[in-house]
């Protein structure tokens, strides 16, 4: 299946599906939930990554379903979002296996196609979160509507900025549909409705915290009148915070609006270094993923995409308890 316009990629890659062949069905340096010989339906997740709080929280949400509806749930990521070949490893591996259905978060919508042909052809229902695959494998999306999110920033840095000077973006992907719907969101909405709103940069660290802050530092040398910087995942926006940190910058000469969640970020916000953060419900997308795995691999309805929803939060906020209840840490 197509996704339609929500979950569309902004820019579709040309080159070829990367071949897998001969992928190995070894164990991965990520993490997997238990499953597997004890005679339950099993359904595999293979994220984006490991190691970034809103991963573990979306595995939490998995897990707690898979116990809920009595069936087996793996989850299986990539020490680093960058690692796609070892993504499709885990993907092999996944296939080879046989489950009931596969969840997969895409890092690059290509280089999935193929394996999850395979899937296709061997009957294995397919379901995305967080980002989908190009191609036709899959029966539905369960993620945060990435452009409405990234909107959602834009109007939160205009108001911080009084509605005027100049801005920037530290991107997680140029690749992958979440950094470039969150990306094309907030630029399309400073364009439309904020005309004195300058984006002087757009550049990428791969959601490393070490590679963002220097990008960071970088931009505000280059802009001496910047006033906001935008971090579309965790990894940026805590290397914008470090950037600051590490220049010495007075807490909000330079407004930062931030994406995800995690124990540092709610620091940050809590300090003042940053104004505030997007926050997704990613233990909701967890439980939608399995939910939807389960459906489909008993053949029932399931729908094309699922909106789990998304959310600002600042010092303001930060404690109310509905959303401390998508805050994860």
């Amino acid at each position: 299946m197509k996704f339609g316009k929500k979950t569309a990629f902004a820019a579709v890659l040309a080159a070829t599906a990367i071949a897998i062949a001969g992928c190995s069905s070894s164990g991965s340096t990520g993490g997997s939930s238990s499953g597997g010989g004890s005679g339950k339906m099993t359904i595999a997740l293979v994220s984006k990554g490991f190691q970034h709080q809103f991963w573990q929280a979306v595995k939490k949400g998995a897990d707690e379903e898979g116990q809920k509806l009595g069936v087996d749930v793996t989850f299986d990521g990539p020490p680093a979002e960058t690692d796609i070949d070892q993504q499709l490893q885990m993907l092999q591996t996944a296939i080879d296996k046989s489950p009931a259905a596969i969840g997969y978060a895409a890092l690059d919508p290509e280089a999935c196609v193929a394996p999850l042909q395979q899937a296709k052809e061997k009957k294995i229902p397919v379901v995305y979160f967080d980002a989908p695959c190009n191609g036709d494998a899959g029966l539905s999306l369960a993620a945060t509507d990435s452009k409405k999110a990234g909107a959602l920033a834009a109007e939160h840095m205009a108001e911080l900025i009084g509605k005027k000077g100049e801005v920037a973006i530290v991107g997680h992907s140029q690749i992958n549909s979440t950094g470039v719907e969150r990306r094309d969101g907030f630029v399309d909405k400073i364009k439309k409705d904020y005309p004195d709103i300058k984006i002087v940069d757009i550049q990428y660290g791969d959601g490393d915290h070490l590679k963002s802050a220097d990008i960071a530092k970088a931009m505000i040398a280059a802009h001496p009148n910047l006033k906001g910087l935008y971090g579309t995942n965790e990894g940026s926006a805590i290397g914008i915070v470090d950037a600051v940190n590490e220049l010495g910058l007075a807490k909000g000469k330079i407004t930062i609006v931030g994406f995800d969640s995690g124990a540092a970020q709610i620091n940050a916000i809590k300090d003042g270094t940053m104004a505030g953060a997007i926050t997704q419900d990613p233990i909701g997308i967890g439980k939608r993923t399995v939910q939807s795995a389960v459906a489909a691999a008993k053949g029932e309805k399931i729908d094309e995409f699922y909106d789990t929803g998304s959310y600002w939060y600042d010092k303001s906020n930060i404690d109310d308890p509905k959303i401390a209840a998508v805050l994860y840490q």
